[in-house]
């Protein structure tokens, strides 16, 4: 349980840096990249769900990056 849990945020974090990368954010460091990373894969799996999409780890990763870009992109203009 405990191993998942770290599992998920090592990789919560790193698809966060990649939509940090392709939002062109800066760095945001760890934590940040982290929780946009964390909620962008819930919203990317919210998005695969209702689109009929997912079940395998490529298309979970993909979702995921796209609901990072999504959470940074709302987050962008929310503080505006």
């Amino acid at each position: 349980m405990i191993i998942k849990l770290i599992v998920e945020i090592i990789v919560g974090a790193i698809v966060g840096f990649l939509a940090g990368k392709i939002m062109d954010t800066g760095d945001k460091g760890f934590v940040v990249n982290a929780i946009y990373g964390i909620v962008g894969g819930f919203v990317g799996g919210l998005i695969g769900n209702i689109l009929g999409l997912g079940g395998g780890w490529l298309s979970g990763l993909i979702l995921s990056i796209i609901g990072a870009c999504l959470v940074i992109f709302v987050v962008g203009k929310l503080k505006k």
